[in-house]
C-alpha cells in the first residue's frame, strides 16, 4: 500500500479516505483488518500519542480529544470515521453522532455478544480499560447480551504502555497478563474478550497463558465488516481496482511509532507529525497536515 502525501488531491467522494484514530498504536489492529477487507480504500490514521493512554483519563477529556480529531478528519474530507478505541467510543461515539449527523461513524464496543454465544461455562472474561468499563456503552452491552453469563473484568494496568513501547513478550507484559487472566481461569472462564484495540497485538501471549481451551475474541474483523457495510449502504465504496493509499500520524512520537511499524503491521511506512493547539474559544485543534 502506498502513502498519501500532503500534496495528494482527492478526486471524488468515493476516493476520499476513511479516518481511523486511537490514543496510540492499538488502533492499527483495526487499520490492518480494514486494509485486508477493503484494499482499495484510502486511509488516514491518527495516533494521539500525546495523550496515551486514554483509559486512565476522564471521559470528558477523551471526548474533547475525539472531537478535535474528528474535526481534523472532516477538514481533510474523510468520508467515514472509525473510532478504533474502546475508551474513545465509550466517551464520545454517541456525542459525535449527535453533533455531526451527516458524518458516518463506526465505533467499538466490547464483543460480549459473541462471547455469550460461544461460552460453554457461562463465564466470560473481559480485558479493557477503566474508562471503558465505566462507560454507558459497556453497561448497555452487558445488559443486552450477557443475561445468564457471569462476567469477570480486569483493567490490565500498564498493558497499553507496554504495547506502545513494543514490549509484546517481555517479562513485565507476561506479569500484567498473568495477573489478569489467571484469576479468571480459576473462576472457570472459557472465553476472553479483548476490550481494547491495543490488546490484539499480544494475542499470542494471551493464548499461551490462557491455554487451548479458552477462546480469545478479537473485535477487529467485525469492525472492518461494519465499516464495509456502512460504505456500501451509503454508496461510498471506492470502486478502483488498485490498492488504496494510507498516511499515518502521531501527535507526539512519529519516529518511535515509525520504528514500531515493522513489528506491529509488518511493513515500514512514514509517520507524519501532528500538533495540538488551542483554537478559538479555547477548543483543542490539530495542526500540521496538509
Amino acid at each position: 500500500m502506498s502513502e498519501l502525501t500532503p500534496n495528494s488531491k482527492v478526486q471524488d467522494q468515493s476516493s476520499q479516505p476513511i479516518g481511523v484514530f486511537d490514543s496510540g498504536v492499538g488502533g492499527l489492529s483495526i487499520f490492518l483488518e480494514i486494509r485486508k477487507l477493503l484494499p482499495s480504500q484510502n486511509i488516514l490514521y491518527v495516533a494521539d500519542q500525546a495523550h496515551v493512554p486514554y483509559g486512565t483519563r476522564t471521559l470528558e477529556e477523551v471526548r474533547l480529544f475525539s472531537e478535535a480529531i474528528t474535526c481534523f478528519f472532516i477538514e481533510n474530507k474523510v468520508k467515514l470515521t472509525v473510532i478504533a478505541c474502546n475508551t474513545a467510543s465509550a466517551a464520545a461515539l454517541h456525542y459525535l453522532r449527535e453533533k455531526y449527523p451527516s458524518h458516518p461513524f463506526v465505533g467499538m464496543e466490547p464483543a460480549v455478544k459473541p462471547a455469550a454465544q460461544v461460552t460453554l461455562t457461562q463465564r466470560v472474561g473481559v480485558l479493557a480499560t477503566q474508562a471503558t468499563f465505566q462507560g454507558a456503552l459497556y453497561a448497555s452491552v452487558i445488559e443486552r447480551f450477557a443475561k445468564g453469563v457471569k462476567i469477570y473484568e480486569n483493567t490490565c494496568p500498564g498493558l497499553v504502555s507496554q504495547i506502545e513501547k513494543g514490549d509484546l513478550d517481555s517479562p513485565e507484559t507476561h506479569r500484567i497478563l498473568e495477573s489478569a487472566i489467571n484469576p479468571m481461569l480459576k473462576q472457570g472462564v472459557d472465553t476472553i474478550v479483548l476490550g481494547c484495540t491495543h490488546y490484539p497485538f499480544v494475542i499470542p501471549l494471551i493464548q499461551k497463558i490462557a491455554g487451548p481451551g479458552v477462546d480469545v475474541i478479537d473485535p477487529a474483523p467485525a469492525i472492518a465488516r461494519q465499516t464495509r457495510r456502512i460504505l456500501e449502504e451509503k454508496q461510498l465504496q471506492n470502486q478502483r481496482i488498485e490498492s488504496g493509499q494510507a498516511s499515518l500520524f502521531s501527535t507526539s512520537s512519529p519516529a518511535e511509532m515509525q520504528n514500531l511499524l515493522p513489528r506491529l503491521i509488518g511493513e515500514e511506512m512514514d509517520v507524519f507529525p501532528l500538533h495540538w493547539a488551542f483554537a478559538s474559544r479555547g477548543l483543542l485543534h490539530l495542526i500540521g497536515w496538509p
